[in-house]
């Protein structure tokens, strides 16, 4: 008897076969400015089907290695990786993945749906790049923190060419060295110190615990300028050449080697994102370029690249569902079961219908979030910034717990062969796990939803939003439109009671249960937007989001007869 072997067939074009994703640049581009992009959208989605994934299968099994010593024994701290990594590297620079919402053309073209366009390259990058979609958010970041006015012109000019280059021979990404061991997000903790030099430039001095695409051409550190006192508010961001080629320190070093004083103590060993090189790093006299006045309080300057970041990580989860619900939606077209193809069988298509309706939401909250950043960046958009501020914390809280479930069930619809690293898709769940933690855990970013509805009245937008939907919900389906009626009166009794007392007790145990009702409510106000402009399959993920989570209900049978709808 011969041995079977299960066909498993690659998953649909992820641009020409996701319905959701095309229509949603449909509505915010409109019809030409979707046109402007569909050739861009398309090279990217053959690349991601053909040579990327096999770049991603490679960097995943030849993950990063540091090389402490020369053969003569003389310290190079040299991290090395894989081939298919620095296919991703190339290709993100070459599909101006980061670079998009900086090209001239590119805003001449789309203003601020330049960010729109951006999130759709995301989307159908990031779940096969070997989580190089990391360093892409980070070089995104670095490139907005460098575009504001109060960066010396000297330094944007020396490194933002570089960050948002398309020519993968000159581009770089950036790392991110902020946090340390023995504070964490408790950044107010942190030990690194920065003097002024007598040429303008700083040194910095410290340990920084967890850092991010460690081979990057440069970093972003926080620091404390010596005599600034204590607490985080004070902490400045500084620009850190990482090899020796860009440090005027280096004194005729290889051009490879690390800047002078930088030690890679060791890479850390990941429950996921195995291919991305993640350090501990040490920090001695390290020549380093003021991001801003040192003067002022920086941190708030450092967080305009924290935005861009987790709204990168929103896009990360959303992206990730979308392709693991390709991936089990193929696999169940072709595995047979009980004497039936497996996508036939009631119980499997409800499951699938409820991911699809998750991946759904967030990918409208990840792609709201997008167009809000970009209204804030082109347009200095007043009420886009207010409702930003809201909503990139609540998109990558949401997006990253709905990406850890979801991923779950990809691997369990799977069966065994979910459990097998080389079949792939382990590694769903492994790089799932990141995404709640990177750029602040689910109750740090709760903490800053309640800092940003009780300091800043950031849920006034968002109230705005809601009770919006609620009106454009009622010719679309009464009850959608009373599901949402109730939730939103009953978020703005609660915003009411939480900013009258912000630091009792129960307000402040109750943040995490609070951001994840608000995310839910504003998730489908956005998919009933995208249903009043006319999207069929927004209208039924919409009310059947409505229902999963804001009703608490089960949607199982709706989800298995509209299973083709909804994916």
């Amino acid at each position: 008897m011969n041995r079977f072997v299960q066909p498993v067939p690659p998953p649909a074009d992820p641009y020409a076969d996701d319905t959701l994703l095309r229509s949603w640049l449909e509505r915010h581009l409109g019809p030409a400015g979707h046109a402007a992009a569909k050739g861009r959208l398309a090279d990217l989605a053959a690349d991601v089907s053909g040579p990327l994934r096999a770049a991603h299968a490679d960097a995943e099994a030849h993950p990063p290695t540091l090389v402490r010593y020369d053969p003569w024994g003389a310290r190079i701290d040299r991290i090395d990786t894989s081939a298919g990594w620095q296919a991703q590297r190339a290709a993100a620079a070459r599909h101006a993945v980061v670079a998009l919402p900086y090209l001239p053309d590119a805003r001449g073209t789309w203003g601020a749906a330049a960010r729109v366009v951006q999130h759709a390259l995301l989307h159908l990058y990031g779940p096969e790049s070997a989580t190089f979609s990391c360093p892409v958010a980070m070089a995104d970041g670095a490139a907005a923190l460098l575009s504001m006015p109060d960066v010396d012109a000297v330094v944007r000019d020396a490194w933002l060419p570089r960050l948002i280059a398309t020519d993968p021979a000159t581009a770089i990404t950036s790392g991110q060295w902020m946090t340390e061991s023995q504070g964490g997000s408790d950044l107010g903790r942190s030990s690194t110190v920065g003097r002024p030099a007598a040429d303008g430039s700083w040194r910095l001095t410290g340990q920084k615990w967890f850092c991010s695409a460690a081979d990057a051409a440069m970093a972003v550190a926080l620091a404390r300028p010596d005599g600034a006192g204590r607490g985080s508010r004070v902490l400045a961001p500084f620009l850190v050449p990482r090899y020796a080629a860009d440090s005027p320190l280096a004194d005729g070093a290889a051009a490879d080697a690390p800047a002078p004083g930088v030690t890679v103590h060791r890479l850390k060993d990941k429950l996921g994102t195995r291919a991305l090189p993640t350090a501990e790093i040490g920090l001695h006299d390290v020549y380093a370029l003021p991001l801003g006045d040192p003067a002022v309080p920086g941190l708030v300057r450092a967080m305009t690249l924290v935005v861009v970041t987790r709204v990168h990580n929103a896009a990360a989860a959303a992206g990730g569902m979308r392709r693991g619900l390709a991936y089990a939606r193929a696999y169940a077209d072709v595995r047979h079961v009980a004497g039936g193809a497996l996508a036939s069988s009631p119980l499997h298509r409800a499951t699938l219908g409820t991911l699809a309706v998750d991946a759904a939401g967030a990918f409208a909250l990840a792609g709201h979030a997008f167009a809000l950043l970009g209204r804030v960046e082109v347009g200095a958009d007043p009420a886009a910034a207010a409702e930003l501020r809201i909503v990139a914390p609540l998109a990558k809280l949401a997006t990253g717990r709905l990406a850890v479930g979801s991923a779950s069930e990809y691997v369990e619809s799977f069966g065994g062969a979910g459990y097998v690293e080389d079949t792939g898709v382990p590694r769903l769940l492994r790089d799932a796990q990141v995404l709640p933690i990177w750029e602040g855990t689910t109750n740090v970013l709760a903490l800053d939803v309640l800092r940003a509805l009780t300091r800043e009245d950031a849920g006034a937008p968002l109230l705005s939003r809601l009770a919006a939907a609620v009106d454009l919900a009622r010719p679309l389906s009464p009850a959608l439109a009373d599901t949402l009626a109730v939730a939103t009166a009953q978020l703005r009794d609660t915003i009411a009671a939480v900013t009258a007392d912000a630091g009792a007790e129960a307000v402040v145990a109750g943040a995490r249960g609070l951001a994840l009702r608000l995310s839910y409510a504003l998730t489908t106000a956005l998919l009933v937007e995208h249903a009043a402009w006319g999207d069929e399959q927004a209208e039924l993920a919409a009310r059947l989001w409505a229902r999963r989570w804001l009703r608490h209900e089960e949607i199982a049978e709706d989800a298995h007869h509209h299973l083709d709808l909804l994916c």
